[in-house]
Order: C-alpha cells, then sequence, then structure tokens
C-alpha cells in the first residue's frame, strides 16, 4: 500500500468523447458474521450520502483512481476487486452528464494497521479489535442512522 495525496484541479481530468467528465468510485465494505457493513460518506455540498468517487485523471489506472478517492474522501484502504459496473448519471451541481466505473473495496483491518504511522494510532486500534470480537459488546456498538 502507498501513502495518497489529495489531488487538486483538472487539469489530468479525464473525459469521454463527448466532453463527460470520467469518474471512478468505490463501495467499500467489510463482511460481518450478520452480514455486510458498507461505507458511505456525505456530500460536502449538500446533506447526501454517496460513495467515494471522483475523476479518473490520465496518469493513473482506473483501480488506483477508485483507491486515491477511497483514501481521500473516506480514509480507507482495501482490495479493490472486479468492477461492478458502468453508470451514466447527471451531475447535481452541474447541468451535465457523467460516466462512472464502480469497484468494491474488501476493507481489511490488517492493512489499516499497517498503515497507521505512530503507535498511539496502532494501540487505539489493537483495543478497538478486542472490544469488537467480544459478540456480546458487538450488538452494543451498532448504531444506526
Amino acid at each position: 500500500m502507498v501513502a495518497l495525496v489529495s489531488r487538486q484541479g483538472r487539469q489530468l481530468q479525464r473525459y469521454n468523447n463527448c466532453g463527460s467528465r470520467l469518474i471512478v468510485g468505490c463501495i467499500p465494505y467489510k463482511l460481518k458474521q450478520n452480514g455486510v457493513e458498507v461505507l458511505v460518506v456525505t456530500s460536502q455540498k449538500r446533506e447526501d450520502i454517496m460513495f467515494p468517487k471522483g475523476g479518473w485523471e490520465l496518469d493513473e489506472t482506473m483501480i488506483q483512481a477508485a483507491c486515491r478517492e477511497a483514501f481521500e474522501e473516506a480514509g480507507v484502504q482495501g482490495k479493490v476487486e472486479d468492477k461492478l459496473g458502468e453508470w451514466r448519471y447527471k451531475s447535481k451541481s452541474h447541468d451535465k452528464i457523467h460516466e462512472a466505473v464502480m469497484f468494491p473495496l474488501n476493507v481489511n483491518v490488517a492493512e489499516v494497521m499497517a498503515e497507521c504511522k505512530q503507535s498511539w494510532m496502532k494501540e487505539a486500534l489493537d483495543r478497538l479489535m478486542e472490544r469488537l470480537s467480544s459478540s456480546d459488546l458487538m450488538e452494543e456498538l451498532v448504531f444506526s442512522c
């Protein structure tokens, strides 16, 4: 895994032949005993929830773009799996059509631990994992919107 830096500007942005922005994103998830947990983020401009996604740039593959967006927007890393599909959608902030490709991103605690740079962060993550391993506590710690 590599530390990723947030990008700005649209100089490297990819567009299709019709001028639509090419978007790449992922659905971060984690398998649990009783189902699947999915991570969503909130929009900076509205109260919408969405999956981490953003522009696919000229100097990266789709997979690299999906990983970058997951880290920039949600702070997660994981294993990118086979493409889910492609969608066209209208931008809510502009009168433009975007083309999006989405990938599942399997988030793994061991990979997060490897990226922790400070010892207190590793210790905090260890403590969380110990707490979550107790099935009795698991039900108490789950909150819903």
